[in-house]
């Protein structure tokens, strides 16, 4: 503050910095979007932030399998966080019937939702009405009755069979309730032994009683349900068009960077979620078809022509092909999305090396899976066709596993985008872009003149040179690496009239050795010291 003088001698007086630091953004904060668990999710819609699988588990009701609802969202955040993932947003979407026109047939919740029923019959017409709070149907779940007998004690209470064991099972899941008695059983009772205590079923009384005994023979009862006559689908693009607009609660989350659509290869939504990504300045990593081949054999189109439809974007990456993986829930080898693997490794590659590294090569091997689909294999020759055309080749070596071995945008083979064609040039400039965004908030309303510029231009240098001393920028010295101008030739009288202040900020990226060459030469006549 100012000194007040009023004798003759020394003051001394402190003066604010004229430069303020900047603190690097984060790079690798993944935000998941797609269809969970229709009965467990706790909150539809909403952006929820996770920090392990448990978390997932806890907010959405972790795996499930599903021959109707698409189930590669949970499987997404799960390889995510094998892979070196630490943090992400997901948001579920509510999945709901469709028929063909995409009209709304059936819903999962509401009155007349799809559920999966069993019902434990007792006398005279009642019994125990177990309701699944998972799907069943690729993966049944079933209801056993065990162990029938007689109640405890004298008459009354000894009643035949009585008293039952029951076993709840699903895929990998088992539930065991021993000693399960009938007489005089209440809703009460029956919420307490079951209901609340399974994660797999709720429980209920039908006919207002539980009855007093069960046939004497053990029962295996399958979960059934009924869909309307009209169903076709549950995917919907409209469905993740609302997700991906202003004012959601996505686009309310002050910065992530990675977006990922688990599975989803519908153009409409691609082009909806890369425009979201743009205005975001996040990076989307976009899953190939399924049924897509490397080179259109076994019937499945190439990878080639599919390509040629995707919208094309700076902010966008695409990655062929999908992957084997043992499914928890199913226990066998399933194909999953290979967005959700990828993910983890541009998280594992910006932790352990930055996000200037290529989220590719040797070094970026694959965890938990056994390697591509069948239809995905390639030798090197097939590669080469895909990079032409952007398609960034997931690929198996023996002696290194499953591998990332591409590192091209969506713009990667458009000669239009030149400072966009590799994967870590693009993040970098979004990433030192959200950078100086969150870090000069302190210069607005400041006075718009010299002493400005000359704090601006400190400021953004001194983290230009962080990371030119980080070995992040292409040169061998810093006026080499990057430029930083804010002036009276960036900003002219018009602009501060006007209150804007503008910087220029340039620098040389470093960019893949995508192809390395090796030239061999013999020495003729040379022998051996």
């Amino acid at each position: 503050m100012p000194v007040t003088t009023s004798y003759p001698g020394l003051y001394i007086e402190e003066l604010p910095l004229s430069s303020h630091s900047i603190s690097a953004a984060p790079t690798s904060i993944a935000a998941f979007v797609g269809y969970s668990h229709p009965y467990l999710t706790q909150s539809f819609g909403e952006a929820i932030e996770l920090f392990s699988f448990s978390d997932f588990e806890r907010q959405f009701g972790g795996l499930f399998a599903s021959g109707i609802v698409d189930t590669n969202l949970g499987r997404a955040v799960n390889q995510f966080f094998i892979n070196g993932g630490s943090d992400c947003y997901v948001v579920g979407i509510e999945p709901k019937l469709y028929d063909n026109a995409g009209n709304i047939v059936g819903s999962f919740s509401g009155p007349g939702a799809v559920v999966y029923t069993a019902q434990i019959a007792t006398d005279a017409g009642h019994g125990i009405l177990l309701t699944a709070k998972v799907l069943g149907d690729t993966v049944p779940i079933q209801a056993v009755v065990t162990n029938v007998r007689a109640g405890p004690g004298p008459a009354p209470d000894n009643v035949a069979n009585s008293v039952f064991d029951l076993i709840i099972t699903y895929g990998n899941s088992i539930e065991t309730y021993r000693g399960i008695d009938l007489t005089g059983l209440d809703a009460d009772a029956l919420t307490t032994v079951i209901t609340s205590r399974s994660n797999l079923v709720s429980a209920s009384l039908v006919g207002g009683s539980a009855g007093a005994s069960l046939p004497a023979a053990a029962a295996t009862l399958a979960f059934t349900t009924t869909l309307p006559a009209t169903f076709s689908q549950t995917f919907s693009g409209a469905d993740f068009d609302a997700v991906l607009q202003a004012d959601t609660s996505l686009d309310k989350v002050e910065i992530f960077n990675l977006l990922v659509l688990p599975g989803v290869t519908d153009n409409g939504v691609l082009s909806t979620a890369l425009a979201f990504a743009e205005r975001k300045r996040a990076f989307a990593i976009v899953d190939a078809p399924l049924n897509s081949s490397a080179d259109g054999s076994g019937g499945f189109p190439a990878i080639t022509s599919v390509i040629d439809t995707v919208p094309q974007s700076q902010n966008g990456a695409l990655y062929f092909p999908w992957l084997l993986s043992t499914d928890p829930v199913r226990g066998t080898q399933e194909a999953m999305p290979p967005s959700g693997f990828v993910a983890g490794i541009f998280a594992r590659t910006d932790s352990q090396r930055g996000v200037w590294k290529a989220p590719a090569g040797i070094a970026a091997n694959v965890l938990n899976t056994v390697g591509p689909v069948p239809q995905g294999l390639m030798n090197d020759q097939r590669q080469g066709v895909l990079n032409n055309h952007s398609v960034n080749a997931l690929r198996s070596f023996a002696a290194e596993g499953t591998v990332v071995f591409g590192s091209r945008t969506l713009v990667g083979n458009n000669p239009g985008y030149p400072q966009s064609k590799y994967v870590p040039v693009r993040r970098m400039t979004l990433f030192i872009e959200q950078s100086l965004l969150a870090s000069l908030r302190w210069a607005v309303f400041e006075p718009n003149d010299e002493p400005l510029w000359t704090a601006l231009r400190l400021t953004v240098s001194n983290f230009m040179l962080s990371l030119f001393n980080q070995q992040a920028l292409a040169g061998s010295k810093p006026s080499e690496a990057f430029l930083v101008k804010c002036d009276a030739t960036t900003t002219t009288a018009d602009n501060q009239a006007n209150g804007i202040v503008n910087i220029l900020v340039a620098f040389a990226p470093l960019k893949p050795a995508e192809f390395v060459v090796i030239q061999i030469a013999q020495l003729a006549g040379q022998t051996a010291a």
